[in-house]
């Protein structure tokens, strides 16, 4: 009969066996993921299951660092590692040392992956985008001091538009530090406002070597840069996130740095043009001034401008003539209607009246006397007739009688 063994020592030889087991030492496991969780220590630790079964899985920071894309629960994985077990829980389970999407390829799914995320975050928004000066005085490489693409920009600018300054921040563009440098780049740009345009990028290379411009770092320095951003990464059919971020895209490196910049012989051939127009429309203008300055020559008036005033002096007269002309139709006509309006008047005057016998009789205070009660015995009267005023007093033996005194 055996001896008891402690737990822990059963676990211990359960360990040692499945780490002896070849199969389990190497293992590849397809399957979904769930529970997945990500610890400030930087491990994750989720669950892989399949319709019947489950098995717990950890990977460790060092081998989650690797990670192109970031897992989420319910997504269809294959997973590389070992089976052991934990010897404090007494339960087995997968150790990752590797992880890729199931179905598709792992820098395409978490290029997808991160696309989805910004544009979510309006980081594309066209809103966004700032515009290109259309004359850059000093444009900054942020790129790789020793590849070609960083030579034929220079070169490109050169023959383009000499007159703009080009400044080469040297950053490295491929590897796990050229995230790293190239938001450094950026940031030093802006930050010491360097120069008034930003090119980045690099040649051309497998979506392994152009992953650098598909780090959510880059995207998010390019988004934050104040001065305008040209991406001009890999060949033609090349896309990353950057193109996405920048305020414009560019297919190659050498184009962008013909969108950075005019063409100095289009500018010439635009100054040429206009020059031509300015010198048609100035000799047009002098061309009229000419025939006109020729009309005024022959003008009666400068031949002889005393001719001139003395017409104008013969127009003055004859202005006269017809204002005094009409200011005497105008009286004359005021005159006549005047008369009428005092002939009309003259009508209507008790003067008239008084002078066919009629007379008025007023009291002291100056009323017209129109019935005897307005009168009392004693008071004073005045009667006008034609020629004058007779002051009398009523008198009589009843009321309402009385008679002239003289």
């Amino acid at each position: 009969m055996t001896e008891p063994i402690s737990v822990t020592a059963l676990n211990q030889y359960v360990k040692q066996l499945l780490d002896r087991d070849r199969l389990l030492s190497q293992v590849m496991v397809r399957s979904e993921i769930s529970n997945y969780k990500v610890y400030p220590s930087g491990h994750h630790y989720f669950t892989l299951k399949d319709a019947e079964s489950s098995v717990r899985c950890v990977m460790f920071r060092r081998e989650a660092a690797s990670l192109r894309f970031r897992p989420e629960n319910g997504m269809k994985v294959i997973v590389s590692g070992r089976v052991s077990v934990f010897p404090r829980d007494g339960a087995y389970q997968l150790y990752c040392s590797r992880m890729v999407p199931d179905g598709v390829g792992e820098l395409a799914f978490a290029f997808e992956q991160l696309k989805n995320k910004l544009y979510k975050e309006g980081l594309f928004d066209p809103a966004h985008k700032k515009p290109i000066p259309p004359f850059p005085h000093t444009i900054a490489l942020v790129t790789s001091p020793a590849g070609a693409a960083v030579r034929d920009m220079i070169r490109i600018l050169g023959a383009r538009y000499p007159m703009a300054k080009v400044l080469v921040v040297p950053v490295r563009v491929q590897g796990e530090e050229a995230p790293e440098e190239i938001c450094r780049g950026l940031d030093l740009v802006n930050a010491c406002q360097l120069a008034d345009l930003i090119i980045t990028g690099r040649g051309g290379g497998s979506m392994e070597d152009l992953w650098a411009f598909n780090d959510e770092r880059v995207a998010r320095a390019i988004y934050r840069s104040q001065i305008p951003v040209i991406s001009a990464v890999g060949h033609e059919p090349d896309v990353t996130i950057a193109d996405f971020v920048a305020d414009l895209r560019a297919s190659t490196p050498s184009n962008g740095a013909e969108l950075a910049v005019p063409n100095q012989q289009d500018l010439r051939d635009t100054l040429a043009h206009w020059d031509a127009r300015l010198q048609k429309t100035m000799d047009r203008h002098l061309q009229t001034r000419r025939e006109k300055l020729g009309r005024l020559r022959t003008s009666p008036f400068l031949q002889s401008p005393l001719r001139g005033i003395q017409e104008k002096r013969l127009l003055l007269d004859y202005q006269q003539q017809r204002l005094a002309h009409a200011m005497e139709n105008t009286v004359g006509e005021e005159r006549r209607r005047l008369g009428r309006l005092a002939a009309s008047l003259d009508a209507l005057s008790p003067f008239k009246v008084l002078a066919r016998g009629y007379s008025i009789t007023q009291t002291d205070d100056g009323s017209v006397v129109s019935e005897i009660r307005q009168v009392n015995l004693g008071d004073k009267l005045r009667v006008r007739v034609s020629d004058g005023t007779i002051t009398c007093t009523a008198e009589g033996k009843e009321k309402h009688q009385w008679r002239k005194k003289s």
